[in-house]
């Protein structure tokens, strides 16, 4: 990966600058110099991505940014290392270690199900969907223990039309403002947690009446956070569906109208994984 004009200003200073010398950290300043201007390849950049064109529509990241000690339904949490520094070494590169059910996240049908896909078998065209949007926010701030029912549905279609066959169906609690404090997880001196999730009702409905192809929270679970066991899980990955969890910004999208896009890595044989999941309506 190199920034814009560094191929031509490698060529036109060949010799001048070997890979040994900045990997031992000496060529890094000669290797800037090398380089555009930190405005320059700025511009650069922004001209190669976007060709002075506006985007059509609006696009939401549904992304948290993934962050070394990210809340986790299972620990340990992430954590990262800095092995290379551009002082040191020339360059910057960091060692993650993590679960892959860590930050934004999905959950592929392997997680639950044996023989169950992996998410490196998921069909690109499964990542491109609409999504819907049932915001349960309200009632959320009431009762933590609240979850997605068969009448949250029905009135969304009363409202809305029917949720389309294929769609991502997204929980909106609010619970993505809580992701850095304690309450995110909301645990009792039980170890209980105390955060919304689909009610196994409305997944069956999802499934057999609607045909949705993914359900995503802005929780850490697809099911609520005191449920015993993984009812909602079990149901839902069974179907040969995906789920995501930890979903932000879901009060931006309109209820309906809009196209997610999960971008997950195909980690052989991944339960899942993290995503940057994008909206754009």
């Amino acid at each position: 990966m190199c920034l814009p004009g560094t191929i031509e200003a490698v060529r036109a200073n060949e010799g001048s600058v070997t890979r040994r010398a900045v990997l031992a950290g000496g060529g890094a300043a000669a290797l800037a110099a090398m380089l555009p201007s930190g405005a320059e390849a700025q511009r650069r950049r922004h001209r190669s991505k976007h060709g002075g064109r506006k985007h059509r529509g609006k696009i939401v990241d549904l992304t948290h940014t993934f962050t070394a000690g990210f809340p986790v339904y299972t620990p340990p949490p992430p954590a990262r290392r800095t092995i290379a520094t551009i002082a040191a070494n020339g360059f910057y590169a960091q060692e993650w270690t993590f679960g892959e059910h860590s930050g934004t996240h999905m959950d592929a049908p392997g997680h639950f199900v044996q023989g169950g896909r992996f998410t490196d078998q998921l069909e690109a065209s499964e990542l491109v969907l609409p999504i819907v949007v049932i915001d349960i926010s309200d009632r959320a701030r009431r009762d933590p223990d609240t979850v997605v029912t068969p009448d949250d549905l029905r009135r969304f279609e009363r409202r809305h039309g029917r949720i389309p066959r294929g769609a991502l169906v997204a929980m909106d609690s609010g619970w993505d403002s809580k992701v850095a404090t304690d309450e995110f997880k909301n645990q009792d001196a039980s170890g209980t947690f105390h955060f919304p999730g689909f009610g196994l009702d409305a997944v069956e409905e999802l499934l057999d009446d609607r045909r949705a192809a993914a359900i995503g929270v802005d929780t850490l679970s697809l099911d609520p956070g005191n449920a015993a066991v993984f009812t909602v899980h079990a149901a839902w990955l069974s179907a040969d569906n995906y789920g995501i969890e930890g979903l932000a910004n879901l009060g931006e999208l309109p209820p309906v109208g809009a196209t997610a896009i999960v971008g997950v890595i195909p980690w052989q044989q991944g339960s899942g994984g993290p995503a940057r999941v994008l909206a754009q309506y």
